[in-house]
């Protein structure tokens, strides 16, 4: 097995959640942040409603911050990040060396539909401050919702509608043979997700209600493959994550007659190698992706088509870590310390951007 560098200096490393109160320990942030804490490092977590712009122009937060230097599971830290002597501390954003963007905006719909909007000013207060900031903020206000996938090229997605008219929805599903897959254009987790075919024709008002009383609907063609699952392939730096040869990538299924695979709607996941198919989609997205200064990604893929690109809060790190027995997050963590020695390197004067993908 390839060794992980050791690092050379302590970083310090920030992650802005939605909230710790709904922090899972199975969540690709949590592993993330136990790694980084194993690592030597300092680590702080921030909600979205932690921050603080003060008096003199500093920009800080009440983070938790994990109060040992070792932690031998994901649970051990959750249970201490959760627990009833957890404690906050007021720290300074602007001090940090590297802030990892992980809250769900889907999360914060109906509750808090102010907080991902505030959360990413101040991301973006960081980064004028010389904070890594990732994923990009500037390009990730432009990714709230599905309508990011759009902007990748015609060939990786399947054909779609993006509309709140039910007869236009009507007629797409029409000129598909009947058949269609209908979402809320913001959402993940596999929520309020209706898989459309002639014998369901007759719940299709219901279906179509059901997603556009929260907002614009997207729908798409359905693509049979999808019933044997789709693939979760984790990108860095725009390309596929990988470990002594071995990808970042899962396959998703449902064997419950659940059109969704998602893990958080039930599904089930084994360790995959990406076929050709899922290379070749993810050769073509990948400009796009540096670009836009999309570090860590979750490609979703149906055979030779994409579903979706993930690129608020990418997980099954950890998953894909427990099946492969491989350190896949610590490879994140080494990848985070050298963009912090590149940055220091250049004197800070490399944008955010470039930072991100180099």
């Amino acid at each position: 097995m390839t060794a992980i560098p050791e690092p050379t200096r302590a970083i310090q490393l920030g992650f802005v959640i939605n909230d710790m109160s709904t922090e899972q320990e199975n969540y690709t942030t949590i592993r993330l942040a136990r790694t980084a804490v194993n690592r030597g490092h300092r680590v702080a977590l921030v909600g979205l409603g932690g921050f603080i712009y003060d008096a003199n122009d500093t920009v800080r937060a009440h983070a938790h911050v994990p109060a040992a230097s070792h932690y031998e599971s994901d649970a051990e830290l959750l249970a201490e990040l959760q627990g009833e002597q957890a404690s906050t501390e007021r720290i300074s954003i602007e001090e940090l060396d590297v802030l990892m963007l992980r809250s769900d905006p889907a999360d914060e719909v109906e509750e808090r539909p102010w907080a991902p909007t505030s959360g990413l000013l101040f991301a973006h207060l960081a980064a004028l401050r010389g904070v890594i900031v990732l994923n990009d903020p500037t390009h990730l206000a432009h990714a709230s919702n599905k309508t990011y996938f759009q902007h990748f090229p015609e060939e990786v997605r399947p054909a779609t509608c993006i509309t709140m008219d039910r007869d236009e929805i009507k007629s797409f599903i029409n000129a598909q043979g009947g058949h269609g897959v209908i979402k809320p254009l913001q959402g993940s987790g596999g929520q309020g997700v209706f898989v459309v075919n002639p014998e369901s024709a007759s719940n299709l008002n219901q279906m179509i209600d059901a997603v556009i009383r929260d907002g614009y609907a997207i729908v798409q063609e359905y693509l049979p493959r999808a019933a044997d699952g789709d693939l979760r392939l984790l990108t860095l730096n725009g390309r596929p994550l990988m470990v002594d040869g071995t990808c970042a990538c899962i396959r998703r299924y449902n064997e419950s007659g659940d059109a969704r695979s998602n893990i958080s709607a039930g599904g089930k996941y084994e360790l995959v190698t990406p076929d050709a198919d899922a290379l070749r989609l993810a050769g073509i997205v990948a400009p796009k992706l540096m670009r836009d200064g999309m570090y860590l990604a979750g490609l979703d893929i149906v055979g030779d088509k994409m579903m979706e690109i993930n690129v608020d809060t990418p997980g099954g790190l950890n998953m894909i870590e427990d099946l492969s027995g491989l350190p896949f997050s610590a490879h994140i963590i080494a990848d985070l310390e050298r963009k912090v020695r590149l940055r220091d390197h250049y004197k800070r004067s490399l944008t955010n951007t470039e930072l991100a993908m180099m």
